[in-house]
């Protein structure tokens, strides 16, 4: 008999590896199980490069399971050398205190909190792994592992096959990982782990050392790292990561970045990142053919899910006003300048330079030329161009790059 769980996972494609999917689909037949995702804290908040696997919980929770939401106080004092060139910076423990703290608003958000059965249950690996003995962690974990596996995984070998420098400190990174899943599976009872398909090698090694130390089954299993159709990496674009802290990145861009999506990635996306049933997505596909608005339908239903339908709908209505030509909605993004600034005058490439509308007058220059720029949707011919204060109207103007980043630029 198929697994709900599974099965929906597998449908929305969202299940790329396992470790013994027959094995764990009948245990979750027969009982509600806990998995986990682990989330190092090197930055204020998640990136929606993580939002597939915080999906992953979500849907954990919906068919009865409980998800554990490990955030690495103890992995991220070393760095997870999987998918990087180089080493982390260092941050002290401070510094991922505050992270962490930052990073749960999200997953609170995100997740169901009310029901106590499958609300989730959060986790700090600084617990265990800044009280072991060094010498005894080697003797009682250390010899499960050999140089030789180690060096095969990807995590390892690519750093090392491109010359990059890979540092003793990131090698353990494995280990405590794999330490990690053994400590969850004798405290909390927790049978699987989930990450990345970059994260399998780790996952499997917590596996392993699980069978080795207790003599007890575990799984692993991992998703597809996910790529836009141009191959980009998901959670960059060129204006930088798209943060899901909503004091890194407002809820009008975040709905912005999903209505931007690539006319071939919209079915795809639709099935990671919203609630919609699978079989409703296919109708909804097969009856819509404007992609543009297959593409609304996914900026309002992402955006619902991290900053609430409310959010939502006013990203919604914003852009429509935007880009409808009724006028600028002061619900775009907003940079805010003072008014002594504007008291003799700015020279337009300046204010566009300072405020990282433009990462440099060169290319303001050459956005000019091009007629990408607009004030108030009048496109602007001169690059010398100054802005004193009676060009804005109730100390406002809108400042249009290209057909989707607009900017409201108040004086104070």
């Amino acid at each position: 008999m198929k697994n709900n769980f599974l099965n929906e996972m597998r449908s929305r494609g969202y299940l790329h590896q396992c470790t013994d999917f027959g094995k764990l689909e009948k245990i979750c037949n027969n009982k509600s199980i806990l998995g986990y995702i682990g989330f190092d804290c090197t930055a204020s908040s998640l990136h929606v490069g993580s939002l597939l696997q915080i999906m992953i919980l979500k849907l954990m929770q919906k068919h009865g399971h409980r998800p554990i939401i490990l955030l690495g106080g103890g992995t991220t004092l070393i760095g997870d050398p999987s998918g990087k060139d180089a080493t982390r910076k260092i941050l002290n423990q401070a510094e991922i205190k505050k992270n962490i703290k930052s990073i749960k608003k999200v997953f609170n958000k995100i997740l169901d909190n009310k029901n106590k059965k499958t609300k989730p249950l959060f986790v700090d690996n600084s617990e265990w792994l800044t009280k072991l003995n060094y010498i005894k962690f080697l003797r009682d974990v250390g010899k499960h592992f050999t140089i030789n596996k180690m060096l095969s995984f990807d995590s390892v070998k690519l750093r090392l096959e491109r010359e990059q420098s890979l540092s003793y400190m990131e090698f353990n990174y494995m280990i405590l990982q794999a330490y990690d899943f053994y400590q969850l599976f004798k405290s909390k009872n927790c049978i699987l782990q989930i990450g990345g398909s970059d994260q399998w090698g780790n996952i499997v090694n917590g596996v392993e050392l699980i069978r080795r130390m207790l003599q007890k089954d575990s799984f692993g299993l991992t998703s597809p790292l996910i790529t836009s159709a141009s191959g980009v990496k998901m959670g960059k674009t060129e204006k930088g990561a798209v943060w899901l802290n909503e004091d890194l990145f407002s809820s009008y861009d975040y709905w912005q970045f999903w209505r931007n999506t690539d006319d071939n990635d919209v079915k795809r996306f639709l099935n990671f990142f919203t609630e919609i049933e699978p079989n409703e997505i296919d109708k909804i596909c097969d009856k819509e053919k404007n992609v543009n608005k297959l593409k609304i339908i996914l900026a309002n239903e992402a955006t619902k899910i991290l900053h609430g339908n409310l959010a939502s709908k006013k990203a919604e209505k914003t852009a429509k006003e935007t880009f409808e030509g009724t006028g600028f909605s002061l619900n775009l993004p907003e940079i805010k300048i003072n008014a002594k600034e504007i008291s003799d005058g700015i020279k337009f490439l300046d204010l566009l330079t300072k405020y990282k509308i433009m990462s440099s007058k060169s290319e303001g220059r050459r956005v000019i030329a091009n007629n990408g720029l607009k004030i108030n949707d009048v496109t602007v011919h001169d690059e010398k161009k100054i802005l004193y204060s009676n060009d804005f109207k109730k100390n406002v103007i809108k400042i249009s790059f290209g057909k989707k980043r607009h900017y409201i630029i108040k004086i104070i």
